[in-house]
């Protein structure tokens, strides 16, 4: 049975138990044993060597130095890392380690509305089945990305005169742990329009643990 360790909190706009309860009950539909924490000192306390993966949903925030190296050195020894949104892209901004951790890092989010997201890696084994397309209607997430990446989704992000590719959500390693991320899910009411995108991401913190291969 795959363990993962959910930490919820930071920022009350992005309804961090209320997603994680969402991921959570996902995940354990295929087995999972889901550890919810809503206090960052978890990643002192407990024996994070013990879970498959861990998901910090924690929008903005700070760890101490600490709770950081205690997760970085997790991570890298081969417990994986996986998150969402905000929760992820958006955590411990001051962190420059854990952002290298992550892969990427949220800036901004210029356009809300209607957008596309495109799979650029139909092959992935997170990405199998879903839509090559779909249409998204939320924040539409303007990042710093790590070129070292595996980018699997993407979108057009067109501001200031300018139509740049955006990655949507991506795949990564540090050390011997697996990293996914994705930017999609800022409400909760997005993924019963748009059910792509919820699978999207269950597919991705699935690979994260090992789940699938």
């Amino acid at each position: 049975m795959k363990r993962v360790l959910f930490i919820s909190g930071g920022w009350d706009g992005h309804q961090p138990e209320v997603f994680t309860a969402l991921y959570a009950a996902k995940l354990e539909v295929h087995g999972f044993s889901c550890q919810l924490e809503t206090d960052l000192d978890c990643l002192i306390s407990l024996d994070l060597s013990s879970f498959d993966l861990i998901v910090p949903n924690w929008t903005m925030g700070a760890l101490t130095p600490e709770q950081s190296k205690a997760l970085r050195s997790a991570v890298h020894a081969g417990t994986n890392l996986g998150g969402f949104h905000g929760g992820l892209g958006d955590a411990f901004r001051a962190d420059v380690d854990f952002k290298m951790m992550v892969g990427g890092s949220f800036v901004g989010h210029p356009h809300i509305g209607d957008y596309d997201v495109s799979i650029t890696d139909p092959d992935h084994v997170i990405t199998q089945g879903i839509p090559l397309e779909f249409p998204y209607n939320s924040e539409q997430y303007y990042m710093l990305i790590d070129p070292g990446v595996h980018i699997l989704a993407e979108t057009t992000y067109i501001y200031e005169d300018q139509a740049v590719p955006m990655p949507i959500a991506w795949v990564k390693r540090w050390g011997k742990g697996r990293v996914f991320y994705a930017a999609l899910g800022h409400k909760p009411e997005e993924f019963e329009t748009t059910p792509a995108a919820l699978e999207l991401t269950v597919r991705g913190l699935r690979w994260a643990a090992g789940d699938l291969i």
